[in-house]
C-alpha cells in the first residue's frame, strides 16, 4: 500500500513537471496568446527568415511578436501583422528592420523609434521598413566585384 502511494505521488510530480515545461515552452516561443498588446502593420520587400511568432525587439528587448504574414497580391509586398506590448508607445516615424543575431543567428524584427511627438495608434502602419538582406546575395556581389579585373595582367607603362 505504501508503495502504491509513493508511485502515485511520483507520477503526479512528473505530470506537474511536464505541464510546467509545456507552459514555459509555449510562453517562451510566442505561441501563447499575448494579453495587453495592440496591433500594428508593416509591408516589407522581403521577409526572408521571419516567421509567425518571431520576436519584435526594441533596443534588444522583446516588445512584441509577428502575428501574421501574407503576400499582398497588388503590391507584391509581404504584409506583416505585429502585436506590440501595450506599455510601449512608438513615434509615427518609427522604422522597422529585419535583422539577424550574427552571421548564423536567428532572424528577428527590430524597431528603431523616431523623434516625432505623435504616436502610432492601434492598427496603424509603420511606413519606414527595411526588408531582409540575403547574406548569400551579398557574398555573391562581393565575390563577383572582386573578380571583375583581369588577374595577372600588369598595367601598360607609357
Amino acid at each position: 500500500m505504501a508503495d502504491q502511494r509513493l508511485e502515485v505521488l511520483a507520477g503526479a510530480a512528473i505530470i506537474a513537471l511536464a505541464l510546467g515545461f509545456a507552459v514555459y515552452a509555449g510562453r517562451d516561443s510566442g505561441l501563447s496568446a499575448r494579453t495587453g498588446t495592440y496591433p500594428l502593420k508593416a509591408s516589407f520587400r522581403s521577409v526572408e527568415g521571419v516567421t509567425v511568432g518571431a520576436d519584435v525587439k526594441l533596443a534588444g528587448v522583446k516588445v512584441g511578436t509577428i502575428t501574421g504574414l501574407t503576400l499582398n497580391p497588388t503590391t507584391y509586398m509581404a504584409d506583416a501583422a505585429i502585436a506590440i506590448d501595450q506599455g510601449i508607445q512608438l513615434p509615427t516615424d518609427t522604422a522597422i528592420v529585419i535583422s539577424q543575431d550574427g552571421l548564423l543567428g536567428g532572424t528577428y524584427v527590430e524597431l528603431i523609434p523616431g523623434g516625432m511627438s505623435d504616436m502610432l495608434a492601434p492598427g496603424d502602419e509603420i511606413e519606414d521598413t527595411q526588408g531582409a538582406v540575403s547574406l548569400i546575395n551579398l557574398l555573391m556581389k562581393f565575390v563577383s566585384s572582386g573578380s571583375s579585373s583581369p588577374s595577372g595582367s600588369a598595367p601598360a607603362s607609357p
